[in-house]
């Protein structure tokens, strides 16, 4: 039988990735976003606005999926709202598609924020979760969107009779303008602006986080997860950590990323140093370098989320997760995290979006 995907979120970071992997196992694939991707060759694109139910509907009339990819979300100001929206967004789209009884498999992309809690109550002392985190661990107390997400996804499940996945990734490394959260990238263009002012290339992040164990998700391994989960009886029905595969320390990795672009390290001196303070004022300073240089994109705020990665680097805690479920199944994928470090600074430089 014919797979036919439709990705919700096909132009971001997770999604774009994922497309590709599809469209290489010779899917038929969709891409839904409200402004989809066209560049990508064999990519099926589809303008719709997941809050507008009858222009959902309209968009989606000759669209009859057997496997659905949820890998957008919308930031809002509190986590209240990120919960009426978000979970908006998925039960809208179930709905629209539930007449058509084409569905086999709906994968959901949520994150590490399943264990530590909201953007606005993270990983706070008091309430940090044993390390390395594991799937079966409860849910917080605390209001969460990605909890609600998951909800409309099993009532929807119960009443249209598809199977489910959840994918909880660490941070994802990969490539994407416009995303919202973007640690490599974020650390490229911060790396490229040090350099071009010779300025250092300073940890912002705590001390727990410098010195502890960590690990990543490439965009591609957790693509590869998606569409194993997506195809494998073993996993229908369960919820899956997804990172590379290894561990490291940021105190190992730091220095090495300064390297790959000429710049000096600095490590953890006592304090924070936030890399949203360190950026606030550099939007005419990038503009300037992309024009220097005559890259793709001179809008700082689209290639760097600095907000999100103080977020990650900040945390008062090492965090790391246990990948035992998935590697039981049959998921055997690892990527060396350096690695997915240098790949993406060389295609950010092939493709013109730092200097």
């Amino acid at each position: 039988m014919n797979k036919i995907a439709l990705i919700v979120g096909a132009s971001g970071i997770v999604g774009s990735n994922l497309a590709r992997e599809l469209l290489a196992q010779h899917w038929t694939v969709y891409g839904l976003a409200r402004r989809p991707q066209t560049d990508l060759p064999g990519l099926l694109p589809v303008a719709a606005d997941l809050l507008d139910p009858a222009a959902l509907a309209t968009a989606l009339a000759d669209v009859a999926p057997t496997h659905v990819f949820l890998t957008s979300w919308m930031r809002q100001d509190t986590e209240a709202e990120n919960i009426r929206v978000n979970g908006a967004m998925v039960r809208n789209l179930l709905a629209a598609l539930a007449p058509k009884h084409s569905v086999q498999h709906v994968a959901l992309v949520t994150g590490l924020k399943h264990y530590l809690g909201p953007f606005d109550s993270y990983a706070r002392a008091g309430a940090l979760p044993p390390t390395p985190v594991r799937e079966e661990m409860p849910r917080l107390e605390a209001p969460n969107f990605y909890y609600a997400q998951e909800d409309e996804v099993f009532a929807a499940a119960a009443r249209d009779g598809f199977s489910w996945s959840v994918h909880r990734p660490h941070t994802i490394i990969g490539q994407a303008v416009g995303n919202l959260m973007n640690m490599g990238t974020t650390l490229a263009v911060y790396a490229s602006l040090c350099k071009a002012q010779g300025r250092p290339f300073r940890w912002p992040g705590s001390q727990a986080q410098w010195q502890g164990l960590s690990d990543v998700t490439d965009a591609r391994v957790l693509a590869k997860q998606l569409a194993w989960a997506a195809t494998t009886e073993a996993a229908k029905n369960k919820a899956f950590n997804i990172t590379n595969g290894d561990y490291f320390r940021w105190s190992w990795l730091w220095p090495r990323l300064a390297a790959w672009f000429g710049v000096e390290a600095v490590g953890f001196e006592g304090t924070v140093q936030p890399l949203e303070a360190q950026m606030a004022g550099d939007a005419d300073a990038w503009r300037s370098l992309a024009a220097q240089h005559q890259l793709l994109e001179p809008d700082l705020s689209r290639l760097a989320s600095p907000w999100h990665t103080d977020l990650d680097l900040g945390r008062p805690i090492e965090v790391m997760t246990d990948m035992s479920r998935s590697r039981e199944l049959g998921f055997t994928v690892y990527q060396r995290s350096e690695e997915s470090f240098f790949d993406l600074f060389a295609q950010l430089r092939a493709e013109r979006l730092i200097p």
